[in-house]
C-alpha cells in the first residue's frame, strides 16, 4: 500500500472533488483518480461514489477517513522522530534500581533525566542487584543502579561509582525510649545493637550488601543472630518497627520515616556501601550516552 495514494485520498475526502484535490497538490487528475482505483482494489471496497456533479465517501470511506489521517501523519513526523532518536532525545530506557537507590540517586537522577528529555520514556523496574546484572547482560534491561557484589564489576559490563554512604542502625522506637536498646538516643553501640535479633537481606538475594554487614559486625568479635529476612528495604524498616529486631541500613534510609522506627549513628566507624550503574559496554546508543553523562556529573 502506497502512502501516496492514502494522501490521495485525504485530499479527495476533503476536497469532495477529483479535480480541485488534483490542483491542490500540483497534479492532473487521471494519475490521482489512478491512485484512488488502486487504493480501492488493494482494499477491495469502494471509498467514494462519483458521479458527473461531485464525490461523496462511501460509509466505508467516512470510516477510514481518522484512520488514515492518523497513518499519514505519523509518516510525515517519523524523519523528525528518526533525527531526535539519533540525537538520543526520543526513545525509551529500561532502568533497574536497588530498593535501597529508590531513597538516595534515583529521585534526583530520573527527574533531572526527564527534565532534560521529556520524550524518553523511563521503564524502572526495582531488582535486587545480581538480577540486575543478569537483566543487563540479557538485554532484558538497558542500565541498572546496583550495590556491586564482592567482586569488581567487569565487562562486558560497564560500572560507573555514583554515591558512598555509610551504615546505620535501624532499631525499634520503643526499644530507644524504653531503655531496652542501650543507647544515648542518637548513637548506639555495635555490641548493645548486636544482642538484639538482626534483620537483614538474604545472602542469596543481595551476598554484597549481606557480607558487608555481616563481616563488619563479625570483624569486631560479635556473632550476629540473624532473625528475619527480606529482599525489599522497606520490609527490612517495617519489621524493625514491628520490633522484630534491629537492622544496618544505608544512611539515605533516613528518608523513610517509618513510624516505630529510630534511625541511630554507629558509636563504631561503619563500613561505607557504594551504590553505582552498570550498562554494557557494547551499548553506543545516543540515550544510554545522555544517561550515563547524566549520571556522571550527579556523582556524591
Amino acid at each position: 500500500m502506497k502512502l501516496t495514494h492514502l494522501r490521495f485520498f485525504l485530499n479527495v475526502a476533503e476536497e469532495r472533488h477529483f479535480g480541485r484535490a488534483a490542483e491542490r497538490i500540483g497534479m492532473t487528475q487521471p494519475p490521482l483518480s489512478q491512485g484512488i482505483r488502486a487504493l480501492e482494489r488493494e482494499l477491495g471496497v469502494a471509498l467514494f461514489t462519483r458521479n458527473k456533479r461531485h464525490v461523496e465517501l462511501t460509509p466505508v470511506g467516512r470510516q477510514l477517513v481518522g484512520n488514515v489521517r492518523s497513518i499519514v501523519e505519523g509518516a510525515d513526523q517519523l524523519p523528525a522522530l528518526a533525527r531526535r532518536m539519533a540525537a538520543g532525545e526520543a526513545g525509551s530506557l529500561r532502568l533497574g534500581f536497588v530498593s535501597t537507590a529508590d531513597y538516595s540517586l534515583l529521585p534526583d537522577l530520573v527527574g533531572d533525566y526527564r527534565r532534560a528529555y521529556p520524550d524518553v520514556r523511563i521503564a524502572l523496574h526495582e531488582m535486587t542487584s545480581d538480577l540486575q546484572v543478569e537483566a543487563v547482560l540479557q538485554g532484558r534491561i538497558d542500565a541498572g543502579l546496583i550495590i556491586p557484589v564482592t567482586t569488581p564489576v567487569r565487562p562486558p559490563l560497564a560500572y560507573l561509582p555514583l554515591l558512598r554512604e555509610p551504615l546505620i542502625a535501624a532499631a525499634p522506637e520503643a526499644w530507644v525510649e524504653s531503655g531496652r536498646l542501650a543507647s544515648d538516643g542518637r548513637r548506639v553501640g555495635l555490641a548493645d545493637l548486636c544482642r538484639h535479633p538482626l534483620v537483614i537481606f538474604p545472602r542469596g538475594s543481595s551476598p554484597g550488601f549481606h557480607d558487608i554487614i555481616t563481616g563488619y559486625i563479625s570483624g569486631h568479635g560479635i556473632v550476629p543472630a540473624i532473625g528475619q529476612e527480606a529482599i525489599q528495604m522497606q520490609t527490612i524498616v517495617s519489621l524493625v518497627s514491628a520490633e522484630m529486631g534491629v537492622a544496618l541500613v544505608p544512611q539515605s534510609l533516613e528518608r523513610l520515616g517509618r513510624s516505630g522506627t529510630r534511625y541511630l549513628q554507629l558509636a563504631e566507624p561503619p563500613p561505607l556501601i557504594e551504590t553505582g550503574l552498570i550498562w554494557r559496554e557494547s551499548d553506543r546508543s545516543p540515550i544510554m550516552a545522555h544517561f550515563v553523562e547524566l549520571a556522571r556529573s550527579r556523582r556524591r
